[in-house]
């Protein structure tokens, strides 16, 4: 790695000159520099410099008292900022560029614009009027509380000693920083930074003007009400670059109707074993932005791409077109799955494609066939009737930088929810509670969580067209997210960074207040990329399907470890056939069929593994490898293909079991003969039925070939079938009267 050297910079400088301080531009562009490679001595003798390229490095931060007095411009593309208070002496700064720098948040933008007075282009956009607000207006109201919070609680002490006012000092800067409140949950972090020096800066003017007059009494604040809340502790928001103030989320009654806004047209494809229904319509995302160019392999750690020069936005807004259909809701039981009904040929399921979409597309572009679309689920019901569209046929989706909404039956995306600069790799749908105001009953709702290349958990309340939170699971993407069946406010979260932690998030107010705990951290080996909870004890045990195998954990909280490691990992009979050239301990396809039975497969597998958890679990693990070997009952085929990644799904109630192939097809088992039998027969067991991709039509492209399947959903009763591909189509299948 070259280090910066006197040399260098008169190298890399303009206009050519054998003096450091007349250089005024200075391109240090993609040379992997990281923090210690900057010497603040050296670079402060660049005087005369304007101009400043950083671009394309590793650098989290700046070193501190950098002195550059004539500093106009400064490029931070494509680090890996996180200390933005290190910019602080550029007090010239008129120009910065911050994109590609994942970890920063809407927060540290409001931190930019308050230590940097003449900042007003950020990312290529022109931010005066925001700065002006932040700088000014923002600061005044913390101000008024600051000084509020301080009549009404505080006063000088008698006598003023070093170490009486150190006390006061502390005690009144972390009442102030807890009891403060102001601004939307994305700036949470902010305002309290910003609280902390105001409240210092206030202290330090009473004890000045206490020394210069010991007779003048402390000023009253000017304002008549100080709006001071109760102190509520809330875990720090953190969300994309925001150049625009944006107070969201969006303070209403709960019985207020969403806003409705205009839909727009995008993608939809001709079947063509069926005729074209009515035209097909999705609703814009609420601000159009650029997306980056592709996304990421799923296994490999995900790289950040480089972007256009647009600012990033917050995007927590979602859109909702006029007419919500209704839907008849089922009630499924929360503690163990459905039983499974009996079947005989002539109740066969019988599925029609219906719908093909392309509502995932950079900048709603119908020739974007690369964004792939990576995990969907259906909405589950609730016995609240009032919440939300019919949760039989409302599912999410998501792929690219946005997630979807979409109601099966009339092919319609209901809301869509755009991140710019974010990929979304895993979504989950749970129940949490939700206080009302005053004596306002507590009604369960149902929420949706999604993560990503960001290592954000974004929470989204669809009912009222919500993104209601969001908080930092990892420093690293997000693979996978699974709730608690039984618990709705616990959430466990899988990363590249080897980690599955358990998040406790609360339920909300009608504010939308919440707060979030981490409870466990599980150690895994590589990255998961499933998660499975056995039905019957969901709050007990762990699977995580991973890279590397399948690997079980004990998530009880009864115990005073925090940090867990494996209690057993769980091997297939596949494993033996493992050489140079195959793998097989990749599991990427896990899900619950009963209580007991469990379907999985292995990349490059060719089929598919029915096995008993409760027998696996009873056996006693290795002693040196903690290995068990699962009971397999059954092994169904599937397809022959090298493609990883491409999820199983269950329907536990039907007695079904779908997973997609390289070829857009889906083979589908319908297994309720074969549980009844006990699976006595030792031979493999061919699919139920293959249903063919369906060769969707569109004008100017003719048939579009079959994609790989990454993930395939189910309504608890089979009246619809999603399946999502690596080419930005959402395939709608729907159950028909097999006569």
């Amino acid at each position: 790695m070259e280090k910066i050297t006197e040399k260098l910079l008169l190298e890399k400088g303009s206009p050519q000159t054998n003096k450091l301080e007349q250089i005024k531009t200075l391109n240090l562009s993609k040379l992997r520099l990281k923090d210690q490679d900057l010497p603040v001595a050296l670079l402060s003798r660049l005087r005369s410099l304007e101009g400043w390229d950083l671009s394309g490095n590793g650098l989290q931060k700046l070193p501190r008292g950098l002195e550059l007095p004539r500093l106009r411009s400064l490029d931070l593309t494509d680090n890996q900022m996180e200390d933005v208070t290190t910019l602080e002496s550029l007090t010239s700064l008129e120009e910065l560029k911050m994109e590609d720098n994942i970890y920063i948040t809407v927060s540290d933008n409001y931190k930019l614009m308050s230590l940097l007075p003449k900042l007003r282009i950020y990312n290529g956009k022109d931010i005066s009027t925001t700065a002006n607000h932040v700088r000014h207006v923002y600061s005044e109201n913390l101000r008024t509380r600051v000084m509020a919070l301080w009549q009404k609680s505080f006063c000088l002490p008698d006598p003023i000693t070093q170490e009486n006012m150190a006390a006061l000092e502390k005690n009144f800067v972390n009442a102030a920083r807890q009891q403060v409140k102001f601004g939307p949950n994305s700036v949470t972090d902010y305002t309290r930074w910003r609280v902390e020096m105001l409240a210092k800066e206030y202290l330090c003017s009473l004890t000045e003007q206490k020394k210069e007059d010991p007779d003048t009494k402390e000023p009253a604040s000017t304002e008549e009400d100080s709006s001071v809340a109760t102190p509520v502790k809330r875990k720090r928001t953190a969300s994309e670059v925001e150049t625009n103030i944006r107070l969201t989320p969006r303070k209403k009654n709960r019985a207020a109707p969403p806003a409705e806004d205009t839909p727009a047209k995008s993608s939809r494809y001709q079947l063509t074993p069926q005729k074209e229904t009515q035209p097909a319509t999705t609703w814009t995302s609420p601000r159009k932005a650029t997306q980056p160019p592709s996304t990421p392999v799923r296994g490999q750690t995900p790289r950040r791409a480089l972007r256009e020069q647009q600012p990033k936005e917050d995007g927590a807004q979602l859109k909702q077109n006029k007419k919500e259909v209704k839907a008849t809701r089922r009630l499924g039981d929360v503690d163990t799955l459905p039983r499974i009904k009996s079947w005989d040929k002539s109740q066969l399921v019988c599925l029609k494609p219906l719908h093909v979409l392309q509502c995932h597309s950079k900048q709603d572009s119908s020739e974007d066939f690369t964004t792939q679309l990576w995990a969907c689920a259906f909405q589950p019901p609730l016995n609240n009737a009032a919440e939300g569209v019919g949760g039989s046929r409302l599912v999410a989706t998501c792929g690219g930088d946005s997630l979807c909404l979409i109601d099966c039956e009339t092919g319609m995306v209901m809301k869509k929810y755009k991140v710019p600069g974010e990929e979304f790799f895993s979504l989950a749908w749970s129940t949490v509670l939700m206080s009302g105001e005053g004596a306002a009953p507590v009604r369960p709702c149902s929420v949706l969580a999604a993560g990503g290349k960001r290592g954000l958990v974004k929470l989204i309340h669809p009912r009222n067209n919500t993104a209601y939170g969001e908080f930092r699971a990892s420093r690293k993407a997000l693979s996978v997210l699974q709730f608690n069946p039984r618990q709705g406010n616990f959430l466990f979260t899988g990363s590249y960074d080897k980690k599955i932690m358990m998040w406790d998030i609360g339920g909300v107010d009608s504010k939308y207040n919440f707060k979030v705990l981490q409870l466990l951290v599980l150690e895994i080996s590589s990255t998961a990329l499933h998660i499975g909870l056995p039905p019957s004890s969901p709050s007990t045990h762990l699977l995580a399907a991973c890279d590397d195998g399948l690997h079980c954990y004990n998530t009880q909280l009864n115990t005073n470890t925090k940090n867990r490691s494996e209690e057993m990992e769980i091997t297939f009979p596949i494993y033996k056939k493992e050489d140079k050239d195959h793998n097989y301990h990749t599991i990427d396809g896990l899900k619950f069929l009963t209580d007991d039975i469990v379907a999985s497969k292995s990349h490059m597998q060719g089929s598919i593994y029915l096995w008993s958890w409760n027998k696996t679990k009873a056996q006693r693990p290795d002693k040196k490898t903690r290995a068990v070997c699962a009971v397999v009952l059954a092994e169904l085929q599937w397809a022959s293909t090298e493609i990883p990644y491409l999820a199983l799904n269950t329907c536990p109630g039907e007695a079904y079991i779908v997973c997609g192939d390289d070829r857009g097809r889906l083979w589908t088992y319908h297994v309720a003969n074969l549980l009844k039998g006990n699976f006595q027969s030792g031979k493999p067991v061919p699919p139920t039925e293959v249903l063919e991709w369906p060769m969707p039509t569109r004008k100017g492209l003719g048939c579009l070939e079959g994609p790989s399947i990454n993930s395939v959903a189910m309504d608890p009763e089979l009246c619809y079938l999603l399946a999502l591909s690596d080419k930005n189509m959402v395939v709608v299948w729907k159950r028909v009267d097999s006569s």
